[in-house]
């Protein structure tokens, strides 16, 4: 079973359901009556929503592992699954079972809210995910690009589903406030997930190159793409600086979070991109990305003081 578990990662799929946990009951339920915000899916149909998104995230994990079986055993040889603990041939299977559960779902929940068409988003995100593995991961950028706009997607999945189903001409405004609000969310969630890539990238640099993957370290090296990831860095970092200045400068308690949670992690990362060597320090630095995508998105717990 810890195997299952770890091929699909099991640790990310739950921060996946814990985002649009997050997105619905922390960002939109509670402005129901103060705001008048309306959301669509019922509790069941949101379940399905998560669940649906879990599973094509999942399938997605699982292909991977199957076109990366060559360069993982070289990059993280103690983390192998496909064909040391679970059969290539059951792991296929279970990519193809857990895509059309996901799919199937998607097509479910998008008649029922006679909003037939949401069903392509979740078929682009499924054929996405093999593309990446099968092919895009190979052109350089790209791979990385699509990863993390289909993290990006899952978030907006929610906004789509609860917000622009009931659009009607006295609640626009605050509906679209709210996308809007999501949107936020699901750029600082590419941005953080795009540089985490490339660090994975450097990570993962000799695996890579002996199955002809063209990252960008290994086109540009090392040193060099260090740098530009240290600049591409700066970026969220002055972009959230750039909100709370806009928008929390009064709410000395946001102020606080993101000073702590979120701003000061990300000048941790610049700092230690600056000085990056070994493999490890970038499995490190890695592990503080993802953190700070963690309590990015817990800021959405501190709306109900931000709009009060």
């Amino acid at each position: 079973m810890i195997h299952f578990l770890n091929l699909i990662r099991w640790k990310n799929l739950l921060m996946i359901a814990l985002v649009q946990i997050l997105i619905k009951y922390a960002l939109l339920l509670p402005f129901f009556e103060s705001h008048g915000v309306i959301t669509t899916l019922s509790p069941l149909a949101f379940f399905l929503l998560v669940f649906a998104t879990i599973c094509i995230a999942a399938g997605g994990y699982v292909i991977n592992d199957i076109y990366d079986i060559e360069a993982d055993h070289i990059n993280k040889p103690n983390q192998v699954v496909i064909n040391k603990h679970i059969p290539e041939k059951i792991a296929l299977r279970l990519f193809i079972a857990l895509n059309i559960i996901g799919v199937g779902i998607g097509f479910y929940l998008s008649n029922g809210i006679g909003k037939s068409g949401f069903f392509v988003i979740f078929f682009i995100a499924s054929a996405l995910l093999y593309i990446y593995s099968s092919y895009l991961k190979q052109i350089l950028l790209v791979g990385n690009i699509v990863v993390s706009l289909v993290v990006s997607l899952s978030m907006l999945l929610v906004g789509v589903f609860e917000l622009l189903p009931v659009i009607n001409d006295a609640n626009r405004e605050i509906q679209i406030f709210f996308f809007q609000i999501i949107l936020d969310y699901a750029i600082f969630a590419f941005m953080i997930n795009f540089i985490r890539e490339l660090v994975k990238d450097i990570e993962d640099i000799d695996g890579d190159h002996k199955v002809g993957i063209q990252t960008l370290p290994i086109v540009f090296g090392r040193e060099r793409t260090n740098k530009i990831v240290f600049v591409l860095s700066l970026i969220p970092l002055c972009a959230v600086v750039y909100y709370v200045i806009a928008n929390l400068f009064k709410q000395q308690l946001l102020v606080g979070y993101f000073l702590v949670f979120v701003i000061a992690p990300l000048i941790y990362v610049t700092i230690k991109l600056f000085s990056a060597e070994q493999k490890s320090h970038y499995k490190h630095i890695s592990l503080i990305l993802k953190l700070v995508m963690l309590t990015g998105m817990l800021s959405m717990l501190l709306y109900a003081y931000i709009l009060k």
